[in-house]
């Protein structure tokens, strides 16, 4: 089985690392601007970065998996090439878009690192992982993040704050889907994430216990047997 990872923000495909034990065909592509593309778009859309996957995938099939940000071009991939999906993984995300407050800081934002570049949120990352979380893994994720340019951090930040609201399309997913939450994620608390399985038909639930945002990394184990499971499901 084909297994697309949509990675979040402000980190690129090397976030899956930790996912490359599955039993399945990965696809990890950077979103525009991000990891090994050098061409950073003002404003990176949630549909330019699903036509990214798009191309990444051809037109084989495949469970899609978006943590966070990938969350949201995982949406925007199914409302436009709904014959691509297989299945379905909402990792850490949430399917509104942002209120005016959130999309004003996400705006104020970009600003920033236009004018300053990105070294304050390297020194001053967002809380991407629990308080317990290990400082080897902390220095990975700040690693990662350093290794962005200030404009694709920007762009993304922008195109987040554009992105539709979500809601009404998840009970028209028709394909096999997985939500997974995180206890201790502080960016989007699990109660938030949990919605999108009350709304998508058939959907399961998976929390994942003292892990934060970035799941996949602070819990690979648990993650991985929770995507093992799904792509059976799919299969």
């Amino acid at each position: 089985m084909r297994l697309l990872l949509i990675h979040a923000f402000p980190l690129d495909s090397s976030m899956w690392a930790d996912q490359a034990s599955l039993d399945a065909d990965l696809i990890t592509p950077d979103l525009p601007g991000f990891g090994s593309d050098t061409e950073a778009p003002r404003e990176m859309t949630m549909a330019m970065a699903a036509e990214r996957c798009i191309a990444a995938l051809g037109e084989e099939p495949a469970v899609v998996c978006g943590l966070s940000m990938g969350g949201y071009v995982a949406l925007e991939l199914w409302r436009s090439r709904p014959d691509l999906v297989r299945g379905l993984v909402f990792a850490n995300t949430r399917s509104e878009a942002d209120d005016d407050e959130g999309r004003a800081k996400r705006l104020g934002l970009a600003d920033r690192l236009d004018q300053e570049g990105s070294g304050f949120l390297v020194e001053a990352p967002p809380p991407l992982l629990s308080a317990s979380a290990p400082d080897e893994l902390r220095e990975r994720v700040t690693g990662i993040i350093a290794r962005q340019s200030a404009g694709a951090i920007a762009g993304a930040a922008r195109g987040m704050a554009s992105r539709p609201d979500s809601r009404p399309d998840l009970a028209g997913v028709s394909v096999p889907t997985l939500v997974i939450t995180s206890s201790d994620d502080a960016l989007i608390p699990a109660a938030i994430t949990a919605t999108m399985a009350d709304a998508v038909p058939g959907a399961e639930l998976a929390t994942i216990e003292g892990a934060g945002h970035l799941s996949n990394m602070e819990a690979p184990g648990a993650f991985n047997d929770l995507l093992t499971a799904h792509i059976r499901r799919c299969s």
